[in-house]
This record gives C-alpha cells, structure tokens and sequence, in this order.
C-alpha cells in the first residue's frame, strides 16, 4: 500500500507543475498584458509602466515564472487590485460563507440518495422503487432556477419560514441547503441506483444470501461497500466545486461566498483573484483525484495490486 501511495504522490508532480505553467502562460502570455486589462485602453505609458513595475511584470518572462513558482511555494497569490490588499485574505472572506453552503449539501445530499437508492435495491421492482424512479425522474426534468424561486417565493415569502436573503446567522443557509439537496437528489439517486443494482446480482450476494444472512446485512455488509467506488467517483467529482462554491444560490440568497468573489473579480478585471481561482481550482482537482485513487486502493485491494 504505502509502494502505490509513494508512486502516485510522485506521478502528481509533473501534473503540478504542468498546471503551474499553463496557468503561467494563459495569465501572463495568452491573456496580453495584464496592465491594459486592469487600466483599460485609454492609459497612459506611464500608468502601465507604474503598474507593471509595481507587479512584476516588466520583468523577462522566465523570471516572472519563478517569481510566480516561488510565490506559490510560499502561498503568496499576489496583491487583488480591487481590493488592494492580499489576495489570500480576499479568498479568505468567501471559503467560510461557500463551504458552509455547499459541504452540507455534498454530504446531505450524498447520505439521503445513497438511503434512497439502497431502499430502492431492497424494494426493486416494488412500489416504493417506482416511486423514488418516478420522483427522481421528475426532479431532473425541473430546472434548477425553478426550485430557488419557487422555495423562496412560497417557503420565505408567503409562509415566512426562512430568510430570504443574506448571511447573517445559520438560519440564512437552511433554505438554500434544502434546495441544493432537494435539487440534485433526482441525479444522485438515479446514480446510485445504479450502482448497486450492479452489485445485487452478483454471485457473491447470491451466496450471502443462501448463508442465511439478513437482507440489511446483505446490503450494508456486503453490497454497500463494493458499490462504494462509483460513488466515491462520483462524489469525488463533486468536490472541487465546493471551493468556488455554488453561484446559483450564492447570487440568489445573497451569500457573498467564493462564487460571488469569482464573479465580482472577472468583472472588475482583477486578475490576480481570477488566477489565484484558477489555481487552486486546478490543484484542489489534482488532489481529489489522488485522494480518489488512494480511496479506490483501500476500498478494493485489485487496485493496488495490480497497479
């Protein structure tokens, strides 16, 4: 095991370094000169000669490269020009208020269509599985702008059991929670479903069952954890997302998370947020997918053997 961990910690590095660089090139190169994005067309040579002193880029590319490596290294992602103030503390502001929206929506949501789908396992065919397949279906087939509306409208309009916008205590994010959840779970459970009916009709459930075992003891012994590596995949693939948070919600409830920082930044041509976004959004990818692998390696010892 620690062999296939050391192997795929050694193979995450050129990745690193490889979105460290095509970061480089698409802020610094591709993108044109950042001092005519921030300061517009009508600036003056010496505004743009000020700014780019004043950030580093009047230095040659390869040592703007290092600097940037160097930077990174020691977690410094610039100066915002909005805000004139460290980036890191701009980004600081937003991860709060984002991961309290959006972690108890991956987790709520996770645990209540894995229930949902392994009832449906244990009751295929039955009323209760066409049932949760016919709710599933009709809450893919419902836009997502649909169920914020609607929830805000009669649930924190008309009943006043919620707030309708801000951030100013935990009550604020029950509402947006609920519709994140209730949202997706049509997906998740169909999913789901999925993925442990292909379990069910193996040989090995077979025999569990002709041992004598229970049905929940077929399923949450058995069944359940052999079906965990599509969910962890699926569910892993969810993850990078809660560091920018969920934009939807973010814009509509007035959450002032990392979603909203994105925006705000892109419009405001304040590069450095954007590309300090756009980093860590490529190395939090790169380390769930590492996280996933080790993962598939506990789950299912096949990986790490013939890895």
């Amino acid at each position: 095991m620690l062999k296939y961990v050391f192997r795929r910690l050694l193979e995450a590095i050129p990745t690193t370094l490889g979105i460290v660089l095509l970061t480089f090139l698409l802020f610094n190169v591709v993108g044109g000169s950042p001092a005519h994005v921030v300061l517009g067309k009508n600036a003056t040579a010496a505004s743009i000669a000020a700014f780019n002193h004043k950030y580093g880029y009047d230095l040659p590319l390869p040592k703007q490269f290092l600097k940037f490596t160097k930077d990174l290294a020691h977690g410094d992602f610039g100066v915002s020009t909005e805000y004139d103030e460290s980036v890191v503390n701009v980004l600081k502001r937003g991860v709060g208020p984002s991961l309290s929206l959006t972690l108890p929506i991956l987790v709520g949501g996770t645990v209540i269509a894995l229930m949902l789908a392994l009832l449906c396992a244990a009751r295929r065919g039955g009323a209760l599985d066409k049932a949760v397949l016919v709710g599933s279906t009709v809450l893919m087939s419902v836009n997502y702008v649909v169920w914020v509306l609607a929830g805000q409208y009669f649930l924190a309009y008309k009943l006043k059991l919620f707030p309708i916008w801000g951030y100013e205590s935990a009550a604020y994010l029950f509402l947006p929670v609920a519709i994140g959840i209730f949202s997706g779970l049509g997906v998740d459970v169909r999913f789901f479903r999925t993925a442990v009916l292909d379990e069910v009709y193996k040989p090995y459930v077979r025999t569990a069952r002709m041992k004598g075992l229970s049905e929940a003891r077929v399923l949450f012994g058995h069944v359940l954890r052999n079906s965990l590596i599509p969910v962890v995949t699926y569910v892993a693939l969810q993850i990078p997302y809660l560091f920018t948070g969920s934009l939807m919600l973010e814009s509509f409830f007035g959450i002032p998370g990392l979603g909203n920082v994105s925006i705000n930044a892109i419009h405001s041509s304040d590069m450095a947020v954007v590309r300090a976004v756009v980093v860590l959004g490529a190395l939090l990818y790169q380390f769930v997918n590492l996280a996933t692998d080790l993962a598939y390696a506990a789950l299912d010892p096949r990986v790490r053997v013939s890895a």
